[in-house]
């Protein structure tokens, strides 16, 4: 059975290297919504009808790809309720096992990745994350929470356990067969 996963969080949370991380474990794609924001707008204004495009069209492809018989690992803010549905009925509509994922890291972590940042998709700057931070949407349905203040072997180690590898799992085989 294929999945998806969606992987929400604030700015520099490390929602990127969580993503990354569960698509290895799931061999799945995934689809970033800073990458796609940049492709869809040359110039991103970050405006509202912007936001629900680069949504929209992180479903339709989450949506092609499911029904590809793929699995699927989403990596955007999902700060909002209603997003979060969204993406939940997408799994639904193509009898995926949907998991919902909230990155979590200290803010003084959060403060200095920001900081270092170079040469990432990501346009966001503390006033952004400031800004969210208080913007985001209690996590209201089950989900998974990686904590992702330390390094990377403990959050790969956090994604392993709530990702577990079994060889009668359809969605992880390649995983095991490596």
């Amino acid at each position: 059975m294929q999945r998806l996963v969606a992987v929400a969080g604030l700015p520099g949370v490390g929602k990127t290297t969580v993503s990354g991380a569960v698509a290895e474990r799931l061999g799945a794609t995934r689809l970033r919504s800073d990458v796609l924001r940049k492709e869809l707008f040359s110039d991103p204004t970050y405006a509202a009808s912007e936001t629900e495009a680069v949504y929209r069209t992180l479903r339709d492809r989450a949506a092609e790809r499911l029904a590809a018989g793929e699995s699927v690992v989403l990596d955007a803010t999902f700060r909002e309720q209603p997003r979060r549905r969204r993406v939940a009925a997408v799994a639904d509509d193509h009898g995926a096992a949907f998991r919902f994922v909230h990155v979590e890291c200290a803010d003084s972590v959060v403060r200095e990745r920001i900081a270092a940042r170079e040469g990432d998709a990501s346009d966001a700057d503390v006033a952004v994350y400031e800004q969210l931070k208080g913007e985001f949407e209690p996590v209201e349905r089950d989900n998974v929470r990686v904590d992702n203040s330390g390094t990377i072997t403990e959050t790969r180690r956090q994604v392993d356990r709530a990702f577990p590898v079994s060889a009668s799992d359809p969605a992880t085989q390649d995983s095991v067969s490596r």
